[in-house]
């Protein structure tokens, strides 16, 4: 049965933060708020929560997971970032962006994409998660909360708890969250490719929607 939390929008209770990330580092599912859509996620690393998290989205070993970043230096530790890459991260983050990087091998193979060996990686501009993320001091391996079968991510945390209560082990609500998934980007060509076109603008990458 999920456990809900009520955290301040700007301003997140450090009890309820410690807490949070105490689910988390137990081996916890997680739903959370972004500067997108609703996420779930939890500790990297953890084999049975990543199946947990393929099953409850009906995704196979190709998807591409994400982790959630507090800064470009952490990026830098999981992912290859050459210096034009830098230059795109840096002017774009934090936001409402995923970008698919070359991993490094600080990050376990099976939360990689089998073939490329890569990674999507963002740094999120939502005060809940920057404070969870400060309170584990580590990334949460993270996929947007879009069910099978449905076409928009899941933005209502009442709903959540309704739907997926057994499923997760902590829901947490913090006011209104959009129903958009972020832009994803693609960094690991010669220039970068518009993968999808979410709630991030694509254009100051020179990417156009068709």
């Amino acid at each position: 049965m999920a456990q809900y939390f009520s955290l301040h929008p700007e301003s997140p209770q450090p009890r309820l933060v410690r807490q949070a990330a105490g689910i988390v580092r137990d081996g916890g599912l997680i739903a959370f708020p972004t500067d997108s859509a609703y996420a779930i996620g939890g500790r990297l690393g953890d084999a049975a929560l990543l199946e947990r998290i393929r099953r409850l989205r009906g995704v196979d070993e190709r998807h591409h997971f994400t982790l959630l970043c507090r800064d470009l230096s952490e990026i830098a530790t999981f992912a290859r970032v050459d210096n034009v890459q830098y230059r795109l991260l840096k002017a774009s983050t934090p936001g409402p962006y995923t970008f698919i990087l070359e991993a490094t091998r600080e990050l376990p193979r099976r939360v990689l994409h089998p073939r490329r060996k890569t990674i999507g990686l963002r740094v999120p501009e939502h005060p809940v998660v920057a404070a969870l993320l400060a309170e584990m001091n580590a990334p949460l391996l993270s996929s947007t909360l879009l069910l099978p079968g449905e076409e928009l991510p899941l933005t209502d945390a009442g709903e959540i708890r309704e739907r997926l209560e057994k499923e997760l082990d902590l829901v947490i609500e913090s006011g209104h969250c959009r129903p958009e998934a972020t832009t994803v980007i693609d960094l690991t060509g010669g220039a970068p490719e518009l993968v999808r076109a979410g709630r991030g603008r694509f254009e100051p990458f020179g990417l156009t929607a068709d």
